[in-house]
């Protein structure tokens, strides 16, 4: 199979790569920067992509079968108003850069697999979520109605959609778990603001599983969430954390220190949570490999 994945050098675009690349598949990425990617992928075959400016151009997708789309500016940063501009855009105006490229082939690929987030949810406390639930309100949710609209049109010319739900993707190599690794190594991890907000984790091999379930099935469309099926709240993660590392994990972190990194506003979505099951994705048929947080980190560390 041909895949075109957008954010191929991300963290979770190397990892879909590489399972990519395992099972004998071919991989065009589009980047910014080919050079640059190219040196730290060279498997790849990379082509230059602006996703705000420009849509893809037409000779990318020569026998492409499926889409990955993985593209977006890094939530996890102080929201000035040129951030929230940056992170908005990145997702809304890239899809729909991608999306008007597929329209306009005269040979489209079969699927588009679109990344998406549990930000949709909003902060919801101990509430259960699933795929069925309403959007939060807050700019996080506000961007992702926007980035999955954006990637609807699809259907129209034909093209199976599959939005991926992606909740706090497990890999010391970076993202959540990246960030928490330095104090927790040290003995210096402990509860994040009270610790018991909901954090809806999943495995990198989930992750990586998921978009390839959904990319090869059929009969999986619309919205799916990438979450394990059992939610930890901050307490129990930090707890679990500890434990694989062999490291005291009892430390308090007040949420101040939150918005001191971050600035208030998203400092205070960080203090939040979301405790997101995947039921839909269940129902259809994936197996999660990594179901409980425990062996999940003892699998990563």
């Amino acid at each position: 199979m041909k895949v075109l994945v957008t954010g191929a050098s991300g963290m979770i675009g190397r990892s879909l790569s590489d399972a990519l690349f395992a099972r004998g598949d071919e991989v065009i990425g589009l980047s910014r920067d080919p050079g640059r990617a190219r040196a730290a992928n060279p498997r790849v075959e990379w082509v230059r992509w602006e996703p705000t400016l420009e849509r893809p151009p037409a000779a990318a997708f020569a026998g492409v079968e499926g889409v990955v789309n993985l593209a977006g500016e890094s939530i996890a940063q102080r929201w000035s108003a040129d951030a929230k501009r940056r992170i908005l855009e990145s997702r809304r105006t890239g899809t729909r850069n991608l999306v008007q490229a597929i329209e306009g082939l005269e040979r489209r690929p079969a699927v588009l697999v679109s990344q998406s987030a549990i930000g949709f949810y909003g902060n919801r406390g101990e509430e259960a979520l699933d795929e069925g639930s309403a959007a939060g309100t807050g700019f996080d949710s506000e961007v992702v109605r926007e980035w999955e609209q954006a990637a609807r049109p699809v259907e129209s010319a034909g093209v199976r959609l599959v939005i991926v739900r992606t909740g706090h993707v497990l890999d010391p190599r970076g993202g959540f778990l990246g960030e928490l690794l330095p104090p927790f190594r040290l003995g210096l991890g402990g509860p994040l603001a009270g610790g018991a907000q909901y954090v809806s984790w999943i495995h990198r091999d989930d992750e990586v599983g998921i978009l390839l379930w959904a990319l090869d099935t059929d009969a999986v469309t619309g919205v799916v969430n990438a979450t394990a099926p059992e939610p930890a709240t901050n307490r129990e993660l930090s707890k679990q954390l500890g434990r694989a590392l062999g490291r005291p994990a009892v430390v308090p972190v007040p949420g101040f220190v939150l918005d001191l990194r971050f600035g208030p506003e998203f400092g205070r979505v960080a203090r939040g949570g979301q405790r997101v099951l995947p039921r839909r994705t269940q129902e259809l048929g994936y197996r999660f490999a990594h179901p409980r947080l425990d062996e999940a980190l003892g699998d990563l560390l």
